[in-house]
């Protein structure tokens, strides 16, 4: 599927979709990446599970990161142009969708709230409305070597495979496995990380707050188990954290739980697809 500019230039943003036997008519679930990333991520595991649960399932390549256009002027990006991104998803996709933000996704996430609303929400290791400052000089004073390459992912778009596995994952993954996650990797948007530390955070007054699932991961370094308590807080909600998890949760170990996770917390919103209600 390709989303279409208003600006008529052609520029078309890459959406992922996975439709269950019959279609997918209920309403469909829209997923967000978070930075050095794009759609893929959402590929391998979440997009035909969910369709298989009965889900239409699409997920979003931000402008600048995977097969969306942009790249050339990518740290020119904001936050703000990120949420334009998501607003146009939404309204391609069609059928009021559920919107699932990981790390930066969520924070772009936040911020599409701010204008717009969505049935339902879910923060995936989601950058907290505080922003990256309080992590940011957290992991620099405690593992300045991953700090120092990971600002080189962002300039350069690469850092070592041994930071890949570090920063991202809690158990081992199979050396070509992280080779293949290491070569879709990308820089990220100069400009937008600083949206999140300070210039962009989200004002909570403004947002049309729906139902929120707040998830995290024991062993996330990014973003971790104490940020996502300050989200979950900040929008009168619990974390969910999952144990032995790593940042990249649609990708780690233990993924499916963090679905199932999910699907149950639809159902108990009657949210799910007619054709999988139990």
């Amino acid at each position: 599927m390709d989303a279409s500019s208003e600006s008529g230039l052609e520029q078309k943003l890459e959406i992922l979709e996975a439709c269950p036997r019959g279609g997918g008519k209920g309403r469909p679930l829209l997923f967000v990446h978070g930075a050095f990333a794009g759609a893929w991520c959402w590929s391998k595991h979440f997009l035909p599970y969910f369709s298989k649960k009965g889900f239409r399932a699409c997920a979003l390549s931000l402008s600048g990161h995977g097969g969306s256009p942009g790249r050339e002027r990518l740290d020119w990006l904001s936050i703000a142009d990120y949420v334009r991104d998501l607003e146009q998803a939404v309204d391609i996709v069609g059928g009021d969708p559920v919107i699932v933000g990981h790390s930066m996704g969520g924070f772009v996430l936040q911020k599409y709230l701010e204008g717009a609303s969505a049935p339902a929400a879910v923060l995936m290791a989601s950058v907290p409305p505080q922003g990256l400052l309080s992590s940011s000089i957290a992991l620099a004073f405690s593992n300045p070597g991953l700090f120092t390459d990971l600002n080189s992912m962002m300039h350069r778009g690469r850092a070592s495979i041994e930071t890949l596995q570090h920063a991202l994952f809690a158990t081992p993954v199979a050396p070509e496995e992280l080779k293949a996650y290491y070569h879709l990797m990308q820089p990220e948007s100069q400009r937008a990380m600083w949206d999140m530390t300070f210039f962009d955070l989200p004002r909570l007054q403004r947002e049309r707050c729906p139902p929120m699932l707040v998830l995290g991961a024991e062993l996330d370094i990014l973003v971790p188990p104490s940020q996502v308590e300050q989200a979950a807080q900040a929008y009168g909600t619990e974390a969910v954290v999952f144990p032995g998890m790593g940042h990249v949760m649609m990708l780690e170990a233990g993924w499916q739980d963090v679905a199932d996770r999910m699907i149950g917390w639809l159902r108990g919103l009657k949210l799910e697809p007619a054709q999988a209600a139990r």
